[in-house]
């Protein structure tokens, strides 16, 4: 029977034997913003009752060895009577070391922990952007980005293509 110095000691090796996972944020930043009113100022002059077409998705690529660059795009395409009151779409970025994760498991942080680190940043510009152009603010619901990765799973083991995750506001 082991007693617990023997348990300890066989520890360090055992984890010595695993890769050391490490997950940090590197930098975040706007990559792309653009911001196009073409109705106005007639668009002031009307009751605001928008329709919001709203689509998200991300890419990743690989900088160097542990360091990803995410880019998550946010667009907002605001109709109202059929022309269009304004478009915006930002392109929030971010560094991210990740190491000592393969195959699913990196897949899984560059598809859901990354965007999910991002998009508070991402909805924030949009706001900023809307508000500073006198529009009323465009508050987005939060993404449960696990669950669009796990339907984008389902969809391409169906067959099916999604190239955008609709949100509609």
């Amino acid at each position: 029977m082991a007693d617990e110095n023997d348990i300890q000691a066989t520890q360090p090796a055992e984890s010595a034997q695993q890769p050391q996972v490490r997950f940090s944020v590197q930098r975040i930043y706007i990559k792309d913003a653009s911001f196009e009113a073409p109705d106005t100022p007639e668009s002031f002059r009307r009751a605001y009752q928008p329709q919001v077409n709203f689509t998200i998705n991300s890419r990743s690529k690989k900088v160097e060895d542990g360091i990803f660059e995410v880019v998550l795009r946010l667009t907002a395409d605001v109709k109202q009577e059929g022309k269009t009151v304004f478009l915006v779409e930002v392109q929030q970025a971010g560094v991210f070391e990740v190491a000592g994760l393969e195959g699913d498991r990196l897949d899984q942080v560059l598809s859901i922990t990354c965007p999910s680190v991002l998009f508070p940043y991402g909805r924030e510009a949009i706001d900023s952007l809307v508000t500073k152009a006198s529009f009323p603010a465009l508050m987005l619901a939060p993404i449960n980005f696990e669950a669009v990765y796990a339907q984008a799973k389902r969809n391409q083991e169906a067959g099916i293509t999604a190239p955008e995750t609709p949100e509609a506001q």
